[in-house]
């Protein structure tokens, strides 16, 4: 169902019940919300249990408006109210939870609720000097408006901030000579390895290159070059790279 439709169960008590129903269903209308009503949607001649089953069945909501003769009516299972009861009954024990049927409480000073809608949290319509806040509380519940709306879950302010520690990245002296290491086997006769070679392998920065050239040059593991385009590895330089082979 796209569009929002209500169906009002009641008990015609009087003329003047009657009315009162008319009045909220017309108000309900004039609201936005598709309302089913025996007074204008039933014809004479027509099928009640048929109108009752489709009504109930095709509608967002339900109200069913509790009089005390509706209540009577109700418990004992009498006429149409009675018939109502047992479709009633049947959706609410296949769907638990379901908000659907709306007790409306329409009494004077007492509170007889049908037995089988005793869970339902009804609202209240018994005082006429009330009627605009009860009607506004229906509307805003039938059209998903509350007033106080649930607030956007948020973050927990004391979730940990890493679940575990960074991985710490290879010191610059020993990216350079895995990258010496990589490429050792392009070693010319004397043992000279191109930088430019072991630069394509590191994957940094000239300056990184060149800050790692200057360290590994002060620990004694390589000589370079004048221009510094060729390296050669000492032997401590190469017991550092099968130290750190892996």
């Amino acid at each position: 169902m796209d569009k929002t439709k209500v169906f009002i169960s009641y008990s015609h008590d009087s003329f003047e019940h009657k009315k009162w129903v008319l009045q909220l269903a017309c108000r309900l209308i004039e609201s936005g919300i598709d309302t089913v009503l025996d007074q204008w949607d039933l014809k004479l001649g027509g099928d009640l249990p048929n109108f009752m089953e489709k009504g109930i069945s095709e509608s967002t909501r339900v109200l069913l408006v509790c009089t005390e003769r509706y209540t009577e009516k109700s418990n004992s299972g009498n006429g149409g109210v009675g018939y109502e009861k047992m479709i009633v009954t049947s959706e609410v024990f296949e769907k638990t939870g379901s908000v659907k049927f709306i007790p409306v409480l329409r009494q004077g000073g007492s509170a007889k609720i049908p037995i089988f809608l005793k869970s339902k949290l009804y609202i209240d319509f018994s005082k006429d000097e009330d009627y605009e806040s009860a009607i506004d509380e229906l509307l805003r519940e039938i059209l998903d408006a509350p007033i106080i709306k649930k607030p956007e879950l948020g973050e927990n302010p004391y979730k940990t901030v890493l679940k575990e520690p960074s991985p710490t990245s290879p010191k610059p002296i020993t990216k350079l000579m895995k990258g010496i290491s990589d490429v050792y086997h392009k070693a010319a006769a004397d043992g000279g390895l191109r930088t430019d070679w072991i630069l394509e392998k590191m994957a940094v920065s000239r300056l990184l290159f060149d800050h790692a050239l200057d360290q590994a040059e002060d620990l004694e593991y390589i000589r370079c070059s004048n221009d510094r385009n060729v390296l050669w590895v000492t032997s401590a330089g190469r017991a550092f790279m099968v130290t750190n082979e892996n």
